[in-house]
């Protein structure tokens, strides 16, 4: 059987305004559309995970609200075992309010509610769902607490740790020290390592201070350029899809589940990555978090053809 992913995170109602520009200070702007999309970092990435052919297992906390009632139906929908969501009395479940500008970036805040119930305390009772694990892929809109005692249980039982460490924001060494595997983005890894990353050469820099911290697998994420991989074998960029972007919102959660997911079917860390480049390609030309999320046949079809088109994009440019 496929190695067991289990995702720890973030379960969010995202209400999605389309406007021109972003509003400034004291401006109302007149959006062209709204949605309102199941979100969250953390049920992003697990639904990743679980579309792309993963053996899925969700750990998380919703609201008794009815968005949070549906949401569970929806995660067993897309094949998550959520035998470890739990619905949390008196609180409502996560939101996100997000602006998609015209040229497809986004803004976005967040109010954790019921993600915020995820405790330290909470996660020990849990020790054997996460013991039974062969990955452990965590992010940061849950108690930070809560994600280091994550960390060191699965490290005691010697399941593999990976931070997608977003949104951005300073960590523990005494965290970072109990990370297997870290994906930031730029901007992540800039906050966590003070290296501005703008290019292969200092990206590469960024990695050898998140290596130093105890990390052995650096991934950082780099839009079009590509992933920049770091670990004993040195450093390469994994080229990433010249793609016209829609909406980039769940562009670096549906990487991270595609991720580990051809990791956890044995693949090498560099076709995982080119695998999860093209997931978070076709993610792009879609509106929404998880409604941009591919499915496995239509992610190896699109990598497939355009590997054809495009045989360059198989290259690994070393950088040394």
């Amino acid at each position: 059987m496929t190695k067991q992913i289990l995702v720890l995170g973030s379960v969010n109602a995202d209400h999605v305004l389309k406007v021109e520009a972003f509003p400034r200070p004291g401006e109302t702007v007149t959006g062209s559309r709204y949605d309102v999309i199941p979100g969250g970092k953390g049920a992003n990435q697990a639904v990743a995970s679980a579309r792309l052919g993963g053996n899925t297992h969700f750990f998380a906390c919703v609201g008794q609200d009815a968005f949070g009632r549906e949401i569970v139906d929806k995660f067993a929908e897309d094949g998550i075992n959520t035998s470890l969501v739990e619905q949390v009395e008196g609180v409502n479940t996560g939101v996100a309010l997000i602006f998609v500008d015209g040229c497809a970036e986004n803004c976005i805040g967040i109010a954790a509610e019921a993600n915020a119930a995820l405790t330290p305390e909470r996660v020990r009772e849990q020790k054997a769902g996460i013991a039974g694990s062969d990955y452990l892929l965590m992010q940061l809109e849950t108690p930070e607490a809560s994600i280091l005692e994550a960390a060191k249980l699965a490290r005691s039982s010697g399941v593999t740790v990976v931070l997608n460490p977003a949104p951005a924001r300073p960590l523990s060494d005494e965290l970072l020290a109990r990370v297997d595997m870290i994906t930031p983005n730029q901007t992540e890894a800039e906050l966590l390592t003070g290296v501005a990353v703008h290019d292969p050469e200092s990206a590469c820099q960024a990695a050898s201070v998140l290596h130093e911290k105890g990390i052995s697998m650096v991934v950082i994420t780099m839009g079009r350029m590509g992933a920049l991989i770091s670990d004993q074998r040195g450093a390469r960029i994994v080229p990433g899809f010249e793609i016209s972007a829609t909406d980039t919102t769940a562009a670096g959660d549906t990487f991270n589940g595609a991720l580990l997911v051809k990791l956890a079917e044995g693949a090498d860390i560099d076709s995982a990555a080119r695998f999860a480049n093209a997931a978070a390609g076709i993610s792009v030309t879609r509106r929404g978090a998880q409604t941009s999320i591919p499915e496995r046949d239509e992610t190896e079809q699109f990598l497939a053809e355009y590997i054809r088109h495009y045989p360059e994009v198989q290259q690994i440019l070393i950088e040394r």
